[in-house]
């Protein structure tokens, strides 16, 4: 019936994949979009609340939501901007640093698992697919 419909396709995959990433970094109490958020944060360093959103293909609101997570479990600092009071640097706190090899790790193993289920080819295909279809209708 919705064989041709983008949002039922996308939707239902989303809820596969998701069980996939909540099972993976439910070890370190996080969501799956906590979990990126903090890899994004332990990769830069310093970077500003926009940049994050901009860097998820998140709003700014959602960001500062589970940036407010991570602050109440201890991950991340805020850092006033000298440039705009409105915005924080993010920073990574020494607990936060203590998780970044096991959640690149146990990432690293689900992505990996994925590609083996799908095949290495197809998986590829289908990350760019939904990267361009991303940027044509977002």
């Amino acid at each position: 019936m919705f064989d041709h419909c983008l949002y039922f396709n996308t939707t239902a995959l989303a809820r596969i994949v998701e069980r996939e990433w909540l099972a993976a970094y439910q070890p370190f109490d996080l969501t799956p979009p906590q979990g990126f958020v903090l890899r994004a944060v332990l990769r830069q360093p310093g970077m500003l609340n926009r940049e994050l959103a901009e860097l998820l293909g998140i709003s700014r609101p959602t960001a500062s939501r589970l940036l407010d997570h991570l602050d109440v479990k201890k991950l991340i600092e805020r850092r006033s901007s000298a440039a705009d009071g409105r915005e924080s640097h993010i920073f990574p706190t020494e607990a936060a640093l203590a998780l970044d090899a096991p959640i690149n790790a146990v990432s690293a193993e689900v992505a990996q698992r994925l590609r083996q289920q799908i095949g290495s080819s197809q998986f590829d295909d289908a990350i760019g697919a939904m990267r361009e279809i991303r940027e044509i209708i977002g």
